[in-house]
């Protein structure tokens, strides 16, 4: 493991930098010469205006779930020089703790987003419930309300997913979308084909980037601590946060190393959690990045979506969320919560995966495919030390992984 970085402190928001932070990255050589102003604008971009910034025209849609939750869709609908789509239309569902803003941030040579919209898709972005763009309710306040936050990953592909594709099927009128998912949108993916096989014939195909399924051979060490923490569940919560996954300095001061230089990408990127859940690697970040990517990262998520993955570490199974002995009784009708049928995945599936990522191990990425329905291949990343969150930020993203999303998509 050539990255262990970890967080030593937790002081970013949801919706902006701290002036700390501001300093830190002002500090930067990258950034000589630019005034702490030009920085905090940065960080105040939305993911409209982000889009629209780069040239292209952005629409912003909000769909109901049958619970409740009001979740964003952002879109894409043209590049920006076409003048009419191909007709085909691009779904992209990003990972824990992150946004639509994920398949932009690079900008517009760069983003997956782009890319696609300039081939001709049509591009919708989805956001999950409790993100900072899904972070509504009809009757929740999530300030509020812990009922609001009472839901993993489960919820987001047996009810967020479907919601969100049918209603981009409605508004395009196109009977399938080409989805392409990284990390926890491949996880959800997963959940709602199985759960709900329907849906399967609403997926031309599907690419899932740094999937996410069985997790026995994983190796964040965040991701660990959780897995097999020895001390009561209650006082875990109360350092990692209760609803919302929120760690708190006790929390992040638990891990025993701590590589953070003075004035360094790396210390920037330490204090950052997601981050330290999914490591990354030097070569491949983007200083220039870190103002927006800072502002947008963490983007929000349940403690129960976290946990949810801790309980698969533990279990070698790829299955429901774990609520005990007692209360799996009451839910499930079974000592055990049931596992996700995933021969009933039949839409046709590729796998894009790369050896130093911490959270979907190639063992694991395996095993994963030989139980779908129809995997159709996996395809490893070249760079070795290519990590989790490089399939989105990474500077070699755009030369080789974006490129075979596309010749994939192309195939059906």
């Amino acid at each position: 493991m050539k990255y262990f970085v970890f967080c030593a402190l937790f002081a970013l928001t949801y919706a902006n930098v701290d002036v700390n932070q501001l300093k830190k990255l002002q500090a930067l050589p990258e950034f000589a010469g630019v005034s702490l102003v030009e920085l905090e604008a940065q960080t105040r971009l939305t993911v409209p205006d982000l889009i629209e910034s780069e040239g292209y025209p952005s629409e912003t849609y909000e769909v109901t779930t049958e619970d409740g939750y009001i979740l964003t869709l952002h879109r894409i609908p043209l590049g920006k020089n076409a003048k009419k789509s191909n007709g085909k239309v691009a779904f992209l569902q990003h990972g824990i703790l992150s946004s639509s803003c994920d398949w932009i941030i690079t900008g517009s040579s760069k983003g997956l987003a782009y890319i696609l919209a300039d081939e001709g898709y049509d591009v919708w972005m989805g956001n999950a419930r409790g993100n900072r763009y899904s972070r509504n309710h009809t009757t929740l306040n999530p300030d509020k309300d812990s009922k609001f936050w009472k839901f993993s990953w489960h919820q987001i592909g047996a009810i967020d997913l479907p919601t969100m594709i049918d209603f981009v099927l409605e508004k395009t009128g196109v009977p399938s979308v080409y989805y392409a998912g990284h990390s926890q949108g491949t996880t959800s993916f997963f959940v709602m084909t199985s759960f709900k096989p329907e849906y399967n014939e609403k997926i031309k195909v599907q690419v899932s980037l740094a999937p996410i399924g069985f997790m026995n051979h994983m190796t964040s060490p965040f991701f660990r601590i959780l897995a097999f923490w020895g001390k009561p569940l209650g006082l875990l919560l109360d350092l990692i946060g209760v609803d919302e996954f929120l760690p708190n300095n006790a929390f992040m001061d638990s891990f025993g190393s701590v590589i953070c230089g003075d004035h360094s990408i790396t210390q920037i990127l330490c204090e950052n959690v997601l981050f330290a859940l999914c490591g990354f690697s030097n070569k491949e970040m983007n200083a220039t990045l870190l103002p927006t990517l800072m502002a947008h990262t963490p983007a929000g998520s349940s403690t129960r979506q976290i946990m949810h993955y801790g309980q698969e570490i533990n279990s070698g199974h790829f299955r429901q969320y774990d609520f005990g002995l007692i209360e799996n009784e009451k839910v499930y009708k079974t000592h055990s919560p049931p596992d996700y049928k995933l021969s009933q995945v039949t839409a046709p599936v590729y796998m894009l995966y790369s050896h130093n990522d911490w959270l979907a191990a190639e063992k694991d990425v395996t095993r994963l495919c030989d139980k779908l329905g129809n995997c159709k291949g996996m395809f490893l990343i070249s760079i070795e030390a290519f990590n989790h969150l490089d399939f989105m930020y990474g500077l070699s993203a755009p030369k080789i992984v974006y490129p075979k999303v596309i010749s994939l998509f192309s195939r059906h």
